[in-house]
């Protein structure tokens, strides 16, 4: 059975190696006044930020060039609009990982208004609904993980101890344009290339088992699921500068974004938003560690549940794609099977935290005296198995 389903509108996606350098040739159709927002220094070494500036220059565009090196917090989206907000902005584009894609999705948003974001931010503020009115944003991803170019919402944090991670959304925020050239991600450091992997993975296996899910997004999901199978441990380690590996996690990114941007996440993410703003913690590290603690527990209590079949068959493929990638020749699991490829799926997502550059929480001052108060703001999500507080904690205290 096909079941009902809604399914959200994506940018105008350009993919694949070279398509960075027509990223000015996309700016100039909009104006010749943009805000260039980039992340620390990558994008600098690798040369492709003066070319980036030498292109647009020789087009004459003027461009007010911003960096970010943190997820970004509302008082600098504040700042940013309201110093650009006269200077008759007609484009934005962001080059960078997903907290840089974020702060220009933010700034394309709030250039049109003169509140602060605070007013608009999902569950805080004011409570107040945007318009949906904008500056035209162009999104340039360097990693693969967050898949922030094809979502409509932009994610802000405030860390500390009344901090949080609340999302600024309209349906009119997803990028006008989405360009993703993987040749910008092999710069990456093996930290963040693991760590903004784990996070695409996590995106797609919380959106496949999500309450929410829809046919659309298996077919994508899965597809997404055997190209992370065959390249994600590899691009971490022996293949971090194949430009083979590098294009199929950039595409697993991608999917991991329309998919959660349609069927929503679980407990991982979750959990994601109040460590996030409770703690300085990398968004990619927060998830690719927690996530096999937390499909662990969702296996065993679907196991327990008198309809959690249907939910453990997907884990049971997703599992069987991870591991074996093209190579599974067909997508029919027997029933016999299908607790086999589970504890295959989990041991394989243990193995991949163990081996590879993903720290524990611990390594950034979360202790265990702080796992109630995590818990207390941790919402279920779309969670195929509702869990309880106590079951919550488990999740944290396993990757201390």
């Amino acid at each position: 059975m096909v079941k009902d389903f809604a399914f959200a509108p994506t940018p105008d996606i350009r993919f694949g190696a070279g398509k960075f350098e027509k990223v000015p040739e996309i700016i100039s159709q909009y104006g010749t006044r943009m805000i260039l927002i980039t992340g620390g220094s990558s994008l600098e070494k690798t040369g492709n930020l003066d070319l980036l500036k030498n292109i647009l220059n020789d087009k004459n565009i003027t461009f007010y060039h911003e960096t970010i090196t943190s997820e970004p917090a509302p008082d600098k989206i504040d700042e940013l609009s309201s110093h650009y907000r006269n200077e008759d902005i007609e484009v934005v584009a962001a080059v960078g990982g997903g907290s840089v894609i974020d702060t220009g999705k933010a700034v394309s948003a709030m250039l049109t208004c003169k509140e602060s974001v605070m007013a608009y931010l999902e569950g805080g503020g004011e409570g107040k609904e945007h318009s949906g009115d904008k500056i035209p944003f162009i999104a340039v991803p360097t990693t693969s993980g967050t898949g922030s170019e094809a979502t409509k919402n932009a994610v802000l944090s405030r860390v500390g101890k009344n901090g949080f991670k609340k999302s600024l959304r309209h349906d009119n925020f997803i990028p006008d344009k989405a360009v993703l050239d993987p040749a910008l991600t092999i710069s990456c450091p093996p930290k963040i290339t693991a760590a903004s992997g784990m996070d695409a993975i996590s995106q797609l296996l919380g959106a496949y088992v999500s309450t929410e899910a829809s046919p659309m997004i298996d077919s994508l999901v899965l597809k997404a699921l055997e190209l992370a199978g065959n390249f994600y441990y590899r691009v971490c380690t022996d293949l971090a500068d194949d430009l083979t590996a590098r294009k199929a996690m950039a595409y697993t990114s991608l999917i991991s974004g329309i998919a959660l941007a349609n069927a929503g996440l679980g407990i991982v993410h979750g959990l994601a938003s109040p460590v996030g703003g409770f703690f300085d913690i990398p968004h990619g590290v927060v998830c690719g560690t927690l996530l096999p603690e937390a499909v662990k527990i969702n296996i065993k209590l679907l196991r327990e549940k008198k309809n959690g079949d249907y939910y453990l068959r997907k884990y049971a493929l997703a599992g069987a794609l991870l591991e074996n990638g093209s190579r599974l020749g067909n997508l029919n699991i027997a029933d016999s099977e299908i607790d086999n490829y589970c504890e295959r799926l989990v041991s394989l997502l243990e193995k991949w935290v163990e081996k590879l550059p993903i720290s524990r929480l611990g390594e950034y001052g979360i202790q265990e005296e702080d796992l109630a108060s995590i818990v207390e703001k941790t919402g279920n999500k779309n969670n195929p198995v509702i869990l309880d507080h106590n079951q919550i904690e488990n999740i944290l205290r396993g990757r201390l």
